[in-house]
């Protein structure tokens, strides 16, 4: 029988990647903990982001402090206006770390994000697995959307979302569905799902049609609503939660 190689296995990854699927930190801070020759594997100092790792086999230190796979915790955040999705900002802004506590608080790491204007669910967990399932566009996970816009919604306004918009940068963006919530005398809120998500999807639509996006709040991942969570508000999910934005 054929010896399986060792690099075949999910429990083989890059150093980086070890020190978040544990639950210690983000792909991008152990990189920069590495190269700090702040990690330790085996009792051997390690500076190479390169380096493989066995998740069960190896034990990986961080400056003498030995790194234990986390619980897994899953959070839902109402994330408010004007807050970054980042674990750290080199502008000093602030981000949705300001909405935990600052103190015996698990490490958990954004799935996704939401702009900084942008407004609504967004999720946070330490689980890889889980993560990744979500943002991965194969999956097609559903995200609605509720936007309001500086003008009067229309049918051919909704058709043009729906079969598609070029925008200045030359990307083709489209929603999966799109319908009118209310209208006001000047504005209008419009319902509107997404299967992929790419960055500032929504709001480039909207530029390229000279259309204002007054506000974006996501609603919903999945069949997983914010419902009344309020605004800068989280909670942890529970098993039944979690399963929903599958």
């Amino acid at each position: 029988m054929q010896r399986k190689n060792r690099f075949t296995s999910s429990n083989i990854v890059s150093l980086p990647r070890a020190l978040s699927k544990l639950g210690f930190c983000s792909r991008s801070q152990a990189e920069k903990l590495i190269l700090q020759g702040k990690v330790f594997v085996n009792g051997k100092q390690e500076t190479n982001s390169e380096r493989r790792v066995h998740l069960k086999n190896d034990n990986i230190e961080i400056e003498n402090q030995k790194i234990i796979p986390s619980e897994k915790v899953y959070v839902i955040l109402n994330k408010p206006r004007g807050l970054v999705t980042t674990t750290s900002d080199e502008q000093n802004r602030k981000t949705v770390y300001e909405c935990f506590p600052k103190e015996n608080f698990p490490t958990i790491f954004p799935v996704g994000r939401l702009d900084k204007a942008s407004e609504g669910l967004l999720l946070f967990t330490n689980d890889t697995t889980w993560s990744s399932h979500i943002t991965e566009p194969k999956n097609k996970i559903e995200k609605i959307y509720h936007v309001h816009i500086n003008c009067i919604s229309n049918e051919q306004l909704l058709r043009q979302l729906k079969n598609g918009i070029t925008t200045s940068e030359e990307e083709n963006l489209s929603v999966k569905n799109v319908t009118l919530l209310r209208l006001g005398n000047k504005n209008s809120w419009l319902e509107i799902t997404l299967d992929e998500g790419k960055n500032r999807h929504i709001r480039k639509m909207f530029e390229a049609l000279n259309i204002e996006v007054l506000q974006l709040i996501r609603v919903a991942i999945g069949k997983l609503q914010l419902g009344k969570l309020a605004k800068g508000k989280w909670k942890f999910l529970t098993e039944d939660e979690r399963g929903m934005v599958y």
